[in-house]
């Protein structure tokens, strides 16, 4: 019964106002439920950021890299770039709007800067450096970084539906980094959420946006205050639900608008819901 729900919940993408739609409900394991065509690239737009973000990660933990190391303006550091404490404006890498720590401003050149300290430190051309240490491991045979390293790759729903299960239960990277990728940074800053403005306060890991009490979201009322993930301006979203182990997939080719404020929430709610059945069902059968 609870995976009928999950695959009515993914049927409802049929009806969305676009040409092209993908969709996967991710566990664990690996897919649960999917809907769409697997193999088709879209432009990832922001989704982008949390897959630099795992590279950043990856390269702390290999120690070529270190969250503390200065990066980006006077006072600035990883950590501050990869959670847009940095103070950097949105695509101005040479426009500093406040102090470090100051305000959570949303900022892909602040990836760029911190693309190019990582390829400075490995010697590796940065987007190399993210197909050598994410998408080979991950078999993410289709993702390319063309561009800014802030919303310039493109990926298929195969290849993003394995990035979330690594974000669901990691084997790449070591459990406690990602524990404190999804764990507030700088807390307590304001900030504005592309398309849903102003939050106070407006949470933010390390690269995944936090969802806590934000509202008006991107995710469903369903969801919990612990969900983490990203959206993109190309009609993308990947949210995780850690509760209940599951995330949630979903590639468009029409760019974000009003068109996708009650979809995205009102799809993430029924997912959340079938979810949990799910859950209920495993633990009525013993797991």
């Amino acid at each position: 019964m609870s995976q009928d729900l999950l695959e009515k919940a993914l049927a409802t993408i049929d009806e969305w106002p676009v040409d092209n739609v993908s969709a996967a409900v991710v566990g664990p394991d690996g897919v649960i439920a999917a809907r769409g065509d697997g193999s088709r690239v879209y432009r990832l737009a922001s989704v982008t950021k949390p897959i630099v973000a795992v590279a950043a990660l990856l390269a702390v933990e290999e120690e070529a890299i270190s969250l503390d190391d200065p990066a980006g303006p006077e006072g600035s550091t990883v950590r501050h770039l990869l959670a847009h404490a940095s103070g950097l404006d949105f695509s101005d890498r040479r426009r500093v709007r406040c102090a470090p720590g100051e305000r959570r401003i949303y900022s892909s050149a602040g990836f760029e800067v911190l693309a190019d300290h990582i390829a400075e430190a490995t010697g590796i051309e940065f987007a190399e450096y993210l197909v050598e240490a994410v998408c080979e491991p991950l078999g993410m045979t289709s993702t390319v970084l063309e561009g800014s390293a802030g919303h310039g790759a493109s990926g298929s729903l195969a290849d993003l539906a394995a990035f979330a299960r690594e974000l669901v239960s990691p084997r790449l990277l070591a459990p406690q980094t990602l524990e404190e990728a999804v764990s507030e940074q700088f807390p307590g800053l304001d900030g504005v959420v592309p398309g849903f403005g102003m939050q106070k306060p407006c949470p933010w890991g390390l690269g995944f946006e936090i969802r806590e009490a934000k509202f008006p979201h991107w995710t469903g009322q369903h969801n919990s205050p612990s969900t983490f993930g990203h959206f993109g301006q190309s009609g993308t979203m990947l949210w995780v639900e850690p509760e209940i182990e599951t995330a949630l997939v979903v590639l468009t080719d029409r760019d974000f608008g009003d068109w996708a404020k009650p979809l995205w929430p009102a799809l993430s709610d029924r997912v959340v819901d079938a979810a949990c059945a799910r859950t209920r069902d495993e633990d009525a059968l013993g797991g």
